[in-house]
């Protein structure tokens, strides 16, 4: 199902889909020459690069087209690589429309960033409103997030919350914000699996505290 808007049968979705072109691959060379040298957060061996992929490939699992496709590889690059002048780049590179996905998924566009907190209180409010593009590439961003931390979580236990400097509430908080701010758009397998996963992070949040109590 399209993101929670088009009621059209998945097979159907896909034989209407254009096939990515020329700009898509010329999207995923810009990335990756961007966010070369970058890691993910709290794994130093696994290149940057593969959450662009991951996130890339579930926006287009659920029905993105080339636009969306290349903006959900790019998401990040304007936060973390440039800000303003780098969403400049990518417009003049492919297109107004990718832009703005692009810019509707950054929290911020320049340097010092605001603290954690307003920066994310802004992000889910703004994202209430956002086109169903950017929620598109949003929604898929933060559920390959999720999962990551999920798995990580079973491999680490607690010590996968030091890395994040809003510590485990913050990042409970955020998720499930983002969860409430995504939903009313329509039902969504996208939103119900980071749902899912979000409610698996809390429970085994519970657990935790519970076996803190009892030391």
């Amino acid at each position: 199902m399209r993101f929670g808007l088009d009621p059209r049968p998945a097979a159907a979705l896909t034989s209407s889909m254009p096939a990515l072109g020329d700009r898509f691959d010329e999207a995923l060379v810009y990335a990756a020459q961007l966010h070369r040298g970058q890691v993910r957060k709290g794994q130093t061996a696994v290149p940057y690069v593969s959450h662009l992929l991951g996130v890339a490939s579930l926006a287009l699992e659920h029905g993105a087209d080339e636009d969306e496709a290349i903006a959900a590889l790019l998401h990040d690059a304007v936060e973390d690589q440039g800000g303003a002048r780098t969403l400049a780049a990518i417009k003049e590179k492919f297109g107004g429309k990718v832009a703005d996905i692009v810019e509707a998924c950054s929290d911020s566009l320049g340097e010092p960033k605001p603290p954690w907190r307003d920066r994310k209180e802004a992000y889910v409010a703004r994202l209430k409103t956002a086109s169903r593009s950017a929620r598109l590439v949003s929604a898929s961003d933060k559920l390959h997030n999720a999962r990551s931390i999920l798995t990580d979580y079973r491999r680490e236990g607690g010590r996968v919350w030091s890395r994040f400097s809003a510590g485990r509430d913050g990042v409970l908080w955020y998720y499930r914000a983002l969860v409430d701010a995504l939903r009313p758009a329509g039902p969504s397998a996208l939103v119900e699996d980071l749902d899912r996963v979000v409610s698996e992070l809390e429970r085994l949040a519970v657990t935790e505290t519970r076996r803190a109590w009892k030391r």
